[in-house]
């Protein structure tokens, strides 16, 4: 099984110049911005830096110029994802897992955005926090999307999959993975 707990992210120490200091392992996985205009879907990626950092994200996606629903996927070291859906009053949030939170900065800071408390360091349980309904205008109630999100022994990109099947979207979605 994948996730009986989190892991923890991987620091390896590099001496340079004399001087030792931590280096954080690159982030993998991906992002995606999801448009939807004149009813119909279409999927790009986003800079692998909306990785690490939500401010990245949420930028990357303001320059989308949509009249439609504009969202991002980003699927994280295949630990945990986030939905990121801007509007003028500021984003609504998706975090699949508040524990990868004490590990990646990204977690943090949807959790600082939310206003929630990170977990506790030996908390190794599994659960969502921001708005389960932020998908819901599109085909994805909030407890459909809280069965994927429960789904731990998936990868992300297979949550994230399902997430694309449910509203529609799943043909762009896989040809813009396949593209990555």
């Amino acid at each position: 099984m994948r996730r009986f707990g989190r892991t923890v992210r991987a620091f390896r120490m590099r001496a340079e110049y004399g001087v030792r200091m931590a280096v954080q392992e690159p982030i993998t996985g991906f992002a995606v911005a999801v448009v939807r205009e004149d009813g119909r879907w279409r999927c790009s990626s986003l800079d692998p830096g909306a990785l690490g950092e939500l401010d990245a994200a949420i930028t990357e996606l303001g320059k989308l110029r949509s009249t439609g629903a504009a969202f991002g996927l980003l699927a994280v070291d295949d630990e945990f994802f986030v939905i990121v859906r801007p509007s003028p009053r500021g984003p609504s949030l998706l975090l699949s897992d508040a524990a990868a939170a004490l590990d990646y900065d990204i977690a943090a800071d949807v959790l600082d955005v939310l206003r929630v408390d990170p977990p506790d360091e030996d908390d190794d349980a599994v659960w969502p926090e921001g708005d389960l309904e932020i998908l819901s205008d599109l085909g994805l109630p909030g407890a459909e999307l809280q069965v994927i999100v429960g789904e731990v022994d998936l990868y992300p990109d297979e949550q994230l999959q399902m997430v694309a099947q449910r509203c529609g979207f799943a043909a762009e979605f896989t040809k813009i993975l396949d593209e990555i």
